[in-house]
Order: C-alpha cells, then structure tokens, then sequence
C-alpha cells in the first residue's frame, strides 16, 4: 500500500503538469488510511504534491501518526492474536 500511495502522487503530480485527467483526492486519502501513509507522505513531500492544500498537510501525518501510534498498541497489548 504504500509503494502505491507513493506512486499515485508521483502520477498525479505527472498529470497535473500536464493538465490531464487527475486521481481524485478520496482515492489518494483512502489509499492513506487503507495502510498507505508513509508512502503518501512521502511522496508528497518528494513530489511537492499537494502540499499547499492544508487538508493534505496535515490529514495525511495525522494519519500516519495514527497508524504507528495503533500498530505500537497492537504490539504491547496484552492480547494475543493467532492466525490460522
């Protein structure tokens, strides 16, 4: 996910230069939040994409933020998760 999320700001980022059609800014925040973050934040910040768009600035650290912050209480929570 977040070799995809870094890769769709690099095309969108393509395809705003060249005034084509664009990815849509839900598909870019659901990729994100489907475990994409790091890859969407990065490539944001490679690209200089979106980066003027205070919902980008932030939303998509906040996202991150949240995932790390949730994978830690995964791993230092008390239960025990088995897969089959």
């Amino acid at each position: 996910m977040n070799i995809l999320g870094f890769a769709l700001m690099g095309i969108d980022k393509r395809k705003a230069q060249r005034s084509a059609y664009r990815i849509p800014e839900a598909t870019l925040f659901t990729i994100a939040i489907m475990g994409g973050s790091l890859g969407s934040v990065l490539g944001m910040y490679l690209f200089r994409h979106k980066t003027k768009h205070w919902y980008f600035k932030l939303g998509m650290p906040i996202i991150l933020v949240l995932q790390v912050a949730l994978a830690v209480l995964l791993i230092l929570s008390p239960l025990d998760f088995k897969f089959m």
